[in-house]
């Protein structure tokens, strides 16, 4: 079927029962920032998706679903979704068509010899236990810690979708205006002449400011998300462990003793969030989304830390970035049972699987931003 300009695509009714053919240029066509009219269409097995509205009600948060707008879904759909019986029903209203016979089941641009994810360790959904996870989530989050479950899996979900991808990737909010980040984006922000921070001494200021600015930004955005997104629920639980905690330590300690110690402790709690989640992800590529296939895209993003009780302990499992990432609904105590099994078809398939000492993982953050600091330097003065 040749490629149609999106003016002479005739845009169909989802649920309709005759299938109308389409390739993956006029997909590409319908990603919400390429055309007037802000439609945006995915592919899911070959099958086209018109989620121009749906995106908004997504469970999993708009952000994730219209991330992959233009694109092929499938692997992403997959390893999100355990029980796709489960949102067939969805599915099948928004279905709009599917990819011509003689187009490729994903973009010609994706690399696509690592179909492997799939067909070797799509077997190991068997150590994955969505259920029990939400509900993990909702009680250390809402009732434990005081912020609103919905909140993380709504940025814990974009971030696994599209990790260390500016613009899409959370977790990558703190560039340009507090770190320079990444090779290509520290030269992209030196050629414009940005400079928010001296970014070539960002490695020296990362341990103070880091932790701090990440206290005052979730707090801030714990309350914002609630109103915003009207999550009544979990802002009730959120006003009840304020009260709760406010109840137990100020009448035993005094007011102006109590905030020193709760805010003390919410600094070294964001330290060490910070150190053991960005230990496997800043010293890796960030840059623009590329649009890679899945195991590309997680294993250029993350890297392992070795294992050891002590290593397990200290950073909650998530010294196994790698697992975390090719299967984001997989309980944490699983990922040592999984990863030789990921390691060794990493190799046989020719992928890097990295893993490095815990040590030399912290002192790669510094040194990646040294170097993205300098990069930028030199862009901006040259």
């Amino acid at each position: 079927m040749p490629p149609q300009s999106d003016a002479s695509v005739e845009k169909p009714e989802p649920g309709s029962d005759v299938p109308r053919l389409f390739t993956w240029e006029e997909v590409g066509l319908h990603s919400g920032v390429s055309n007037s009219k802000q439609d945006r269409w995915l592919v899911i097995d070959r099958k086209v998706y018109d989620i121009s509205q749906f995106y908004r009600q997504h469970p999993g948060g708009t952000r994730v679903l219209s991330h992959y707008s233009g694109q092929d879904a499938t692997d992403a759909f997959r390893a999100f979704h355990k029980n796709e019986d489960l949102v067939k029903k969805y599915l099948r209203l928004l279905q709009i068509g599917e990819l011509a016979p003689d187009q490729p089941s994903c973009e010609p641009t994706k690399n696509v010899q690592y179909g492997f994810f799939q067909h070797d360790l799509g077997h190991l959904s068997v150590f994955q236990n969505t259920k029990w996870n939400k509900l993990g989530h909702f009680i250390v989050m809402g009732v434990l810690k005081g912020g609103p479950a919905s909140q993380w899996n709504h940025m814990h979900n974009q971030h696994h979708a599209k990790p260390n991808c500016f613009r899409k990737d959370p977790d990558l909010n703190m560039h340009p205006l507090l770190f320079s980040l990444g090779k290509a984006l520290s030269v992209e922000l030196g050629k414009k002449k940005k400079k928010y921070m001296p970014y070539q001494h960002q490695h020296k200021y990362f341990a103070l400011l880091a932790p701090l600015t990440f206290v005052l930004y979730i707090q801030t955005l714990i309350f914002y998300h609630t109103v915003q997104r009207k999550k009544w629920l979990e802002f009730t639980f959120i006003v009840l462990y304020n009260i709760r905690v406010c109840l137990m330590y100020i009448p035993l300690m005094g007011f102006k003793s109590f905030m020193a110690f709760y805010w003390l402790a919410r600094w070294l709690e964001s330290t060490w969030f910070l150190w053991i989640s960005q230990m496997n992800h800043i010293p890796m590529t960030i840059d623009y989304d590329q649009n890679l296939d899945w195991v590309s895209a997680q294993l250029s993003a993350t890297c392992n830390v070795n294992q050891s009780w002590f290593n397990d302990w200290v950073s909650g499992h998530l010294n196994f970035q790698i697992e975390h990432h090719l299967f984001p609904t997989m309980p944490r105590h699983n990922f040592w049972k999984v990863a030789p099994l990921v390691k060794s078809l990493c190799a046989k398939h020719g992928v890097k699987y990295q893993c490095k000492p815990l040590l030399t993982a912290f002192a790669d953050i510094l040194r990646s931003l040294k170097e993205s600091g300098e990069h930028w330097q030199d862009a901006y003065f040259h």
